[in-house]
């Protein structure tokens, strides 16, 4: 028999849930009030025949006594709570953290997935297993979903946003959502369970997980160097992402809480400001029980449900494996509604229902594709080591398979980047690419600034670089470098400007800081700075006003020079090797008479090189990328030439761009920013990628100018 909460704990809550005080439960068990006191102290347990009268007293059977792994049903409900409205009549309009990432299921894979990354139980060495179940309802099924989330006390709320619909953002997606439930008559379901997580542990509202996640906006909790969020933002791409702003959630806990661990529930709906009855309420609303000590008992807390109330609410987990299941009700993918491409798949009809089943579909396949993308190297393991992640995507209608549960295979997704990571860690690595399959891999260096604005470096990272041949049709876009850290999340997807003609498509890999090794000189202090260094989109590394407080307003220059060597590091690897001199051609060579010239006598004075020829895309992240050949006059001496990049305006002075990288091709070396030229030397040729935190707008609405200046280039 399972065995819950200590009997002490336990009692003292159930005497708050039904309103009784010690004196009142020891008159009718008939027992003295030092009894009772010294039951819920645990200084003493009733006998077994007392047991029936305090199961009576409590209005519940005799086994809830003994097993105390639920609330007994005597007292206060399951019921909402809404927060009442300020009294300074202030309004909130929706919650602004959701407003940071698009309603798309592929976002919420990212955000979720590195939530249970960051919460994987490291102790036993097993990986995190993240299942993401959708689950479309429709009839008697939808019907009695309603039903158990008590959908006619929530649906005057719904009414009265509907009702101001027009004037907010907010409204206008919670009235559509409603609309299309009760239009198309059905409601999906999009849950994420995880296991072998710390799950939601902690006081209901003192500081801990379960407190920031449920209560609080803006709170990360993230432990360890490692850990991918930092903003406290990931959390509400859940409420985003459903169109009801409705999400419960099903908590097993790694550590007890009042003496429990299992089906620790709540739910919490995100709306705007709203009147009903003449009353004002605030925003948010909680699904639990009401809390005994809050005034009037009308704050609802968390619940230790019984099995069928989770079954009910769709939250029954598959093991007692610490994690949480979320349950996003109302699911939409903006993305995939836009998307009006189709496949086979897509034009699947269910044969049971006679519906269709293409949204759900599509919704699947986004899913995988999303997850492949951005965490196959977590799901990667080789040698020593293991993976992180285990993760599989299934969909349902009204509780039978419409796609079947499908593990996400990285090897599949990630065919060539997952090659590289597998040889890096069962070290059979190259430094040259020779032949096909191969993976060569090369160590690059990040300086790592002194934080607090000191000047100086704190020391030198070895990061990792992994390059080998792409070859396969998912390997898409090729030429890219997926630089990943702790927790091996893809960060940071970018292309290599400039790379040599004829080279053969490739996939390259950058491990920083702990991805790099734990045992890598400075990973830790690495996993700081470049957290500090991301947006809360995650997806890429510069200036950040986090980076700019703890370090200072230069030190995203460290990170483009990593991007710099990384580069250059690419390019030498995937280049193919020159011909030696006497490599083919050369009887023709000797079968040909050249007639030269007398070499005309060169100026004695200093010449001035021009810019005779220019390339300029923009690139992934919005920089301007140039190649550019210089034509040099015959001369003794060259005149030192800084090339400055600006912004063509219309009137006024123009914008001056910031270089991120600089680097000589031919014919010139860079010195400074400043290029150089060897005497009698006559044509050259530099590439550049100008800085973006430089841009003082995007650059998509920009044009290009690029001058060769002499002197400091002023």
């Amino acid at each position: 028999m399972e065995t819950g909460e200590e009997f002490g704990p336990w009692l003292a809550r159930q005497l708050k849930l039904a309103g009784k005080t010690q004196a009142e439960l020891a008159k009718e068990v008939e027992v003295t009030r030092a009894a009772v006191s010294a039951w819920i102290t645990g200084r003493s347990t009733p006998r077994p025949t007392v047991m029936a009268n305090i199961a009576r007293a409590l209005g519940t059977d005799l086994g809830t006594v003994h097993t105390r792994t639920t609330d007994t049903q005597a007292g206060l409900p399951v019921t909402w709570y809404h927060r009442p409205g300020y009294p300074d009549g202030g309004r909130d309009l929706g919650n602004a953290a959701a407003f940071a990432f698009d309603a798309d299921v592929q976002v919420l894979a990212r955000e979720t997935c590195q939530n249970s990354l960051d919460e994987r139980l490291t102790e036993n060495g097993r990986p995190v297993r993240v299942r993401y179940t959708l689950h479309e309802l429709t009839g008697q099924d939808l019907d009695a979903f309603r039903e158990a989330i008590l959908w006619n006390d929530l649906f005057p709320h719904y009414s009265a946003v509907s009702e101001i619909a027009g004037n907010q953002k907010v409204g206008r997606v919670v009235d559509a959502g409603v609309r299309d439930m009760y239009e198309k008559g059905r409601l999906v379901l999009l849950r994420v369970d995880d296991y072998n997580a710390s799950g939601l542990i902690g006081d209901d509202y003192a500081d801990g997980k379960f407190a920031a996640v449920v209560r609080r906006q803006l709170e990360s909790l993230k432990s360890g160097h490692g850990a991918g969020g930092s903003y406290g933002l990931g959390k509400a791409t859940l409420w985003a992402t459903s169109a009801l702003g409705l999400v419960l959630i099903n908590s097993t806990l790694s550590e007890p809480h009042e003496g429990r661990t299992e089906r620790r529930v709540i739910g919490r709906l995100e709306l705007p400001w709203r009147e009903v009855d003449g009353e004002p309420y605030a925003g948010p609303a909680w699904f639990g029980r009401p809390d005994p000590d809050s005034p009037g008992a009308s704050v609802a807390r968390s619940w230790w449900a019984d099995e069928e109330t989770v079954a009910r609410l769709h939250l029954t987990r598959e093991s007692d494996e610490p994690g949480t299941s979320f349950l996003i009700v109302g699911a939409h993918d903006v993305a995939s509604l836009e998307d009006k491409s189709s496949d086979a798949d897509d034009e699947t009809v269910d044969e049971e229902g006679g519906e269709d089943t293409r949204d759900i579909r599509k919704m699947h396949r986004r899913l995988v594709e999303a997850l492949g993308r951005d965490f196959w190297a977590a799901m990667t393991g080789g040698g020593s080591r293991l993976p992180l992640l285990e993760v599989s995507v299934r969909t349902l209608r009204n509780g039978d398979v419409v796609v079947p549960e499908e593990q996400v295979d990285p090897s599949a997704e990630q065919p060539s980047r997952t090659r590289a990571l597998r040889a890096h860690y069962e070290g059979t690595t190259v430094d040259r690419l020779t032949e096909a399959g191969q993976v060569a891999a090369r160590s690059v260096p990040l300086k790592l600034p002194l934080s607090g604005g000191a000047r100086g470096t704190l020391g030198i990272h070895q990061a990792v670089l992994l390059v080998t041949e792409a070859d396969n049709d998912k390997d898409t876009p090729k030429n890219q470098v997926h630089s990943l850290r702790g927790n091996r999340m893809t960060v940071k997807r970018a292309g290599v400007a400039n790379l040599p003609l004829g080279i053969n498509p490739f996939q390259a890999v950058l491990l920083v800081g702990e991805a790099a090794g734990e045992s890598a000189p400075f990973a830790e202090e690495v996993e700081e700075f470049l957290r500090a260094a991301e947006p809360p989109e995650h997806d890429r590394w510069g200036q950040t006003e986090e980076l700019t407080l703890r370090w200072s307003p230069s030190a995203y220059r460290r990170i483009n020079m990593l991007t710099t060597e990384v580069n250059n590091a690419v390019r030498e690897l995937v280049a193919r090797p020159k011909r030696g001199s006497r490599e083919g051609g050369e009887a023709l060579r000797k079968a040909l008479t050249v007639k030269t010239r007398p070499k005309a006598k060169a100026p004695s004075g200093p010449v001035v090189p021009v810019l005779d020829g220019l390339d300029a895309t923009i690139g992934d992240s919005g920089e301007w990328q140039i190649t550019a050949e210089v034509s040099i006059p015959r001369g003794d001496e060259v005149v030192p030439m800084v090339p400055v990049a600006q912004l063509d305006v219309r009137s006024g002075g123009r914008p001056k761009l910031d270089w991120a990288e600089l680097a000589a091709v031919e014919g010139c070396e860079v010195e400074d920013g400043t290029l150089r030229f060897a005497p009698g030397t006559r044509r050259a040729k530099f590439r550049g990628s100008t800085d973006v935190t430089s841009h003082p707008v995007r650059t998509t609405l920009t044009r290009l100018v690029l001058e060769l200046r002499a002197g400091k280039g002023e």
